[in-house]
């Protein structure tokens, strides 16, 4: 594809909103089984939502909770359709927040629970819009991160099996069926979505504290800087769990079986097990003294469908001595005669423990368009304590250090921090041939407090035949192969210029003079803010095309 990918980058992010700051930590100890979806919270003493300290990708940041298709479909490997509002029930309603609930472009019906009421045999159901697996060209775009449909006798593939297109959806207009799930935030639209689509990314709160599902059977931290405005006092941190196919006597496949009467229901498995797990630690937050919680048991369970927000007593229907189900999804911990399955530990911001520094930089795979990064990774002060996440940011032909380090381009791809001495390995694409960039890394802890900042300098290839996936003038003029408006050009050029002959001559055009101009205008600060000046009628008029 000629478009210049989007750099790609492995960086962590733990915290919502960065307060460098704050002197006071949370940090959230617990071991989850495998493939467990989570999210922790903290709440008041008086039961008041105060903030989201994390939660897993796939509901924060590609909506698992509010996508279209009724919420009991099927499931199997990274199926993409299906609001899964059982998954996080208790969550979503106490974050305080409220979104249009995801629809299929195609359903005219604005309630998005309106198909599972209708009984298999109303003449309506057959066609009712949320039941379908399968839409119309014109309405289903590239999918970058779900698969489409597979039958159980697929489901051995590791991977996609081909390309698959998939409907995002388009908002409901009725704000009585709004939900506390976020829609999904990696979509970059293009013609065939919606312009609900558009909106996706900049109305999700929760990209910023979405992280990888962590890996079952390992010791995890959640990490959490205290905002200097919220006071010392007495709080509850709130995890709750999520999990296919967690099965009992209660919750299985003969009591939750897949939707009846719909066409390709063949396709997927009914994977409705027992319903979300909750666990809870009250916690004082003091900026004097360090305060731990901890709890073995669960304090309930969320609705099985999904309706409301409130918390089911333990009782019989949930399991408690199958390791990994019901109420051991959260692992018991033995920490000497102690034991827990979630530890909440609050402490005051100790200034001598921050990271050091990443060690032994270095960049391999060096081509005209791509580099790979890897470094040692570092630890916290003299412990061998793992780091929070990285600050990376690239600069292009122009040195990094201390005092332009955040001009640089942030990267905000994310991935889990390695143990101290671990190769981590940071893959970069979508860059100029024959150019100099800097690359800076910087771990920060629990509190956001900075480590020293480790620099490499990096010359990419000459571009070989054939390659010629960068808008180079535009990336010249904006100093950034990432900036909004680059990646608003590439978007204009694949959707409009490239579906033409015209359009496709001037392309070619652009590919053979470009890199000859993007050299001379990226040397000159001046050429490059008149480059831009040229290009901002084009992006304003492409800002009005629609989308």
């Amino acid at each position: 594809m000629r478009c210049l990918a989007l750099l790609a980058v492995a960086v962590a992010a733990t915290t919502a909103t960065a307060h460098a700051d704050s002197k006071r930590c949370i940090a959230a100890e617990l071991t989850p089984t495998a493939d467990l979806q989570i999210v922790v919270w903290l709440e008041d003493s008086q039961g008041n939502f105060i903030d989201t300290l994390f939660v897993t990708q796939q509901t924060g940041t590609y909506g698992l909770g509010n996508r279209p298709g009724r919420f009991d479909f099927n499931s199997g490997p990274m199926w993409p359709y299906g609001r899964r509002v059982d998954t996080f029930p208790v969550w979503s309603h106490r974050n305080g927040q409220s979104f249009a609930s995801v629809l299929y472009q195609n359903d005219p019906n604005e309630d998005p629970g309106y198909c599972s009421t209708l009984a298999p045999s109303d003449p309506q159901y057959a066609a009712c819009g949320e039941n379908d697996l399968s839409h119309e060209t014109e309405q289903s775009s590239n999918e970058a991160h779900f698969c489409h449909p597979l039958l159980p006798t697929q489901f051995d593939v590791m991977s996609c099996p081909s390309q698959s297109f998939t409907d995002k959806g388009r908002f409901s207009t009725s704000p009585q069926y709004n939900t506390g799930y976020p829609p999904r935030a990696d979509v970059i639209p293009t013609q065939p979505d919606s312009p609900s689509v558009a909106m996706y990314k900049a109305i999700n709160p929760f990209d910023a504290v979405s992280q990888p599902t962590p890996v079952g059977g390992m010791d995890t931290s959640i990490p959490w800087a205290v905002p200097t405005t919220l006071p010392d006092g007495d709080y509850v941190v709130w995890v709750e769990t999520a999990a296919e196919s967690d099965f009992n006597d209660t919750y299985n496949q003969t009591s939750q079986p897949s939707p009846q009467g719909i066409a390709w229901s063949a396709y997927g498995v009914p994977t409705r097990g027992q319903p979300s797990i909750v666990y809870s630690v009250p916690i004082s937050i003091s900026s004097a003294m360090p305060t731990v919680g901890e709890t073995t048991t669960y304090a309930g369970y969320g609705d099985p469908i999904g309706a409301d927000g409130n918390i089911r007593p333990p009782d019989a229907t949930i399991t408690t001595d199958t390791p990994a189900s019901g109420a051991s999804r959260l692992q018991l911990v033995a920490d000497g005669s102690d034991m827990y399955r979630l530890r909440v530990a609050a402490s005051p911001d100790d200034p001598s423990a921050v990271p050091n520094a990443p060690d032994q930089l270095a960049a391999t795979d060096v081509t005209g368009s791509s580099v790979t990064i890897t470094f040692a990774a570092p630890s916290v002060g003299t412990t061998n304590e793992t780091v929070s996440g990285y600050d990376v940011r690239v600069l292009a032909n122009t040195p990094m250090d201390d005092d332009n380090f955040m001009s640089g381009t942030e990267i905000t791809t994310k991935v889990t921090p390695a143990m101290p001495g671990a190769q981590q390995s940071i893959p970069l694409s979508g860059l100029l041939p024959l150019t100099d960039y800097w690359v800076g890394v910087r771990a920060y802890n629990g509190c956001d407090d900075d480590g020293p900042l480790a620099v490499i300098h990096i010359t990419t290839a000459d571009r070989t035949s054939g390659d010629v996936d960068a808008c180079f003038v535009a990336t010249a003029a904006y100093g950034s192969i990432m900036a909004n408006d680059v990646e608003l050009l590439r978007h204009f050029r694949d959707t409009w210029l490239q579906t033409n002959v015209v359009g496709e001559l001037g392309v070619e055009a652009y590919y053979t003079f470009g890199p000859a101009i993007a050299g001379i205008i990226g040397e000159s600060d001046l050429l490059r803010a008149t480059a831009r000046t040229a290009l901002a009628p084009i992006v304003e008029k492409i800002h009005a095309l629609p989308r």
